[in-house]
């Protein structure tokens, strides 16, 4: 299950869904550029991927709800993230919406939802 913050103008005031493809887009620069993180994405339609992950970045900051994705556990069932490189996403996730300028309290809210959602991805749900 997402955690969805409390607060629903979150999404128009990190600014929207042209903020959030900012974020996404810098987010799998960084990770296709990290040697430790970019073999898990080989083969990978990295475009579809990022289109999933604005749309569920969006749904968390209370913007449209368009995420129709699969489950989470489901989706990284096969690849074995260990939970150094979650960790390594997850930091480079919060920077990238730093470098964007989004505010502490967005920010802070992307990571309790990744840390809620943390064992489904590492399939421990």
């Amino acid at each position: 299950m997402i955690v969805t913050p409390d607060t629903p103008t979150m999404y128009r005031r990190v600014g929207g869904g042209a903020a959030i493809k900012v974020v996404v887009d810098q987010l799998y620069t960084w990770i296709l550029l990290d040697e430790e993180l970019a073999p898990y994405f080989a083969g990978v339609a990295v475009e579809s991927l990022k289109r999933h992950m604005a749309a569920l970045l969006a749904q968390v900051l209370g913007g449209p709800q368009e995420y129709g994705g699969r489950d989470l556990t489901e989706a990284h069932r096969t690849l074995a993230i260990t939970p150094a490189h979650y960790a390594r996403v997850v930091d480079l996730a919060l920077a990238a919406l730093f470098l964007a300028h989004a505010p502490r309290d967005i920010v802070a809210a992307v990571e309790e939802t990744l840390i809620a959602v943390r064992p489904q991805v590492l399939g421990a749900a």
